[in-house]
């Protein structure tokens, strides 16, 4: 159904760090390529020494471990399917508008991930009793603008998800070694999770006995309302039910005769089992038709065959619904970071 007939290329949305968006018109495969993958940074790319570089696990445990890449390559690997998707996907559609990158529709991609599985690093470390939590530093490393000194990118998990049998350590992204601007020569992959929790460049891993207050923890990745309501900030987790119409675009000019809408749908919780296209401005809705079989942690893609009569404009709408009865709402979720936007999607089209 989709042909293309032009040479994709990331869309750039900041040079330095380097953000680059995928390009939803490429989305002729359910699986990204590495040079369409969405690119998030926080800083400049890190210095990555082979020679010397290793993954520790430290802080509460009894047996602290220092692994070298090649005794990470003969552990036992798993191979998870897992989409990520930044949490400010869609940012520029929030109104008002938002501080942070602009994105558009595509800081999201999917990818095969083949690695070892966390638990079983923390069970060769021997977790003491009285840990709480995880944290996971990445190599790379900055000034922020709000605060003074030099920051790592720094993220924790529960000791519960960090024990679950999906999250995993990358090494091979779509069945080659990690690429080093995904975070070469490991990264953390967490799977149903958007893409802030999956630290790419690791090479620290601590284990600790209280909740971590690093910055990219608790002052970022924090949906804060305010002052749109009194609530304390909550911490941002799991993909937001999700719906994208990848073609047509906004604004396109249409023939009249058959036109097919398609995009993809995506939860990280409970499966999404329904989508719906609307040409009449949610008026009426139709069911969408699937073209990827389920797989857990990954966007599915879907298509509607459109036959158009007569001319005019159009108001198409889409949305998901998943298996718990959550359907995507008209409006969005407000916050002051612009995080986690998921309402229906509205573009307009015009059929001569």
């Amino acid at each position: 159904m989709v042909t293309l007939l032009y040479s994709p290329h990331l869309i750039t949305r900041r040079i330095m760090p380097e953000n680059q968006e995928f390009p939803m018109l490429s989305l002729s495969s359910r699986i990204t390529p590495e040079h369409l993958f969405y690119i998030r940074n926080h800083f400049p790319y890190p210095h990555v020494d082979m020679r010397t570089w290793g993954l520790s696990i430290e802080g509460c445990v009894n047996k602290p471990r220092y692994f070298r890449y090649h005794e990470l390559l003969k552990m036992p690997q798993v191979t998870l399917p897992v989409t990520l998707e930044c949490v400010g996907d869609k940012r520029s559609f929030f109104q008002p508008k938002t501080r942070g990158e602009q994105w558009g529709l595509g800081a999201i991609s999917h990818a095969v991930w083949t690695g070892v599985r966390l638990q079983d690093l923390l069970l060769a470390a021997d977790v003491q009793r009285h840990a709480h939590e995880v944290t996971f530093e990445g190599m790379d490393k900055g000034v922020r603008t709000d605060m003074p000194g030099v920051f790592s990118y720094k993220r924790s998990l529960s000791l519960e998800h960090s024990l679950h049998p999906d999250t995993i350590v990358a090494l091979y992204m779509n069945g080659k070694p990690l690429p080093y601007r995904h975070g070469y020569p490991a990264r953390l992959i967490v799977p149903g999770w958007y893409g802030m929790a999956s630290v790419k460049w690791l090479h620290r891993i601590v284990v600790i006995e209280e909740n971590f207050q690093g910055p990219y923890q608790v002052v970022d990745y924090v949906y804060d309302r305010k002052p749109l309501t009194p609530s304390s900030p909550e911490p941002v987790s799991t993909i937001r039910l999700n719906s994208t119409i990848a073609e047509p675009t906004d604004q396109e000019v249409l023939a009249k005769g058959e036109n097919w809408v398609w995009g993809t749908a995506i939860s990280g919780r409970d499966p999404v089992d329904l989508v719906e296209i609307s040409t009449d401005n949610g008026n009426t809705w139709l069911a969408a038709s699937w073209m990827d079989q389920y797989e857990a942690y990954s966007w599915r893609r879907w298509c509607w065959k459109w036959r158009v009569t007569e001319s005019g404009t159009y108001d198409l709408k889409v949305r998901a619904k998943d298996t718990a009865g959550n359907m995507q709402s008209e409006m969005a979720d407000w916050n002051v970071k612009g995080y986690g936007y998921n309402a229906i999607q509205h573009i307009r089209v015009y059929v001569n």
